[in-house]
């Protein structure tokens, strides 16, 4: 503490900073259908079709995310040659990882968000 006439010590900034893993995930997760797809995979494989009638998606939005689910190395595609031939969608060990953060967000909406606290207002 300074006395009268000294300068005051300068008041150190606070730098908060969001951790950049943190920031990537909610980037990647809060992508609208990567989180849900992940969730309705955790039953185990499933088709596109399947998947389609789950989430009520378009089939151009689902393939989009399929392609960068699996990129991201959370999903995996595999072809049956059939026939007829058939391709399932499955997680990796990685999105099998992320289950038990999905599943605890998925927990703590129940217990803390209304519906009506996440309705999108109408103009």
């Amino acid at each position: 503490m300074a006395t009268a006439g000294e300068p005051l010590e300068p008041v150190a900034e606070d730098h908060r900073a969001c951790d950049g893993s943190l920031t990537r995930a909610f980037q990647f997760l809060g992508k609208r259908w990567n989180g849900m797809l992940i969730s309705v995979l955790a039953d185990g494989p499933t088709s596109f079709s399947t998947l389609k009638r789950a989430l009520g998606i378009s089939d151009s939005m689902l393939s989009d995310r399929l392609t960068e689910l699996a990129r991201a190395g959370l999903i995996e595609r595999s072809v049956d040659p059939g026939p007829p031939t058939t391709v399932t969608y499955c997680l990796t060990a990685s999105g099998r990882a992320l289950l038990p953060a999905l599943f605890s967000l998925g927990d703590w909406a129940r217990e803390n968000l209304s519906e009506e606290a996440c309705a999108t207002p109408r103009a």
